[in-house]
């Protein structure tokens, strides 16, 4: 017996990374909240004791999750990048950037009309060239922590 993928099924992913936020993000938040936390208290009896440390010591854990949420993802079809998508038959090139490229497609002489999702603590990157008459983005630049691996998934998606 032979299992046909239903339409509903979404492709398998050719490159899967989630962006999350460094080990080192999680005490440095809960820090910043206890000390805020401690800041509102201030020795005070009551309300002012407890519900400081209640709201801010959660919410501090919560913005690294938040800020790890991108996922970036190759299928067969399209780029996935948090909620974009790209199909790959628009893409041009794909150019894996380290650092310093980074900076460099970042910078000064960046384009305005180009897409990033960028995460600061994540040195790599890939610029992906777009050929598409219909839309003014020139390319896309998206942080990933293997920008070969992802520059090489993307290549074989388009070939496809």
């Amino acid at each position: 017996m032979t299992s046909e993928p239903s339409a509903r099924t979404a492709p398998p992913a050719a490159y899967a990374e989630r962006l999350r936020a460094p080990w080192w993000m999680w005490p440095a938040a809960m820090g910043v909240g206890a000390l805020l936390a401690a800041e509102i208290w201030m020795g005070s009896s009551g309300l002012r004791a407890w519900v400081p440390f209640a709201v801010l010591l959660p919410l501090s854990a919560l913005l690294p999750w938040w800020l790890g949420r991108i996922r970036v993802a190759v299928t067969t079809a399209e780029l996935q990048v948090d909620d974009a998508r790209l199909p790959v038959s628009v893409i041009s090139d794909v150019v894996a950037l380290d650092a310093d490229g980074k900076r460099e497609v970042l910078g000064v002489g960046s384009h305005p009309l180009a897409f990033v999702v960028q995460r600061p603590w994540i040195k790599g990157a890939v610029q992906v060239v777009l050929d598409d008459p219909a839309d003014p983005t020139p390319f896309w630049v998206v942080s990933t922590r293997h920008p070969v691996e992802l520059a090489t998934a993307l290549l074989a998606a388009r070939r496809d």
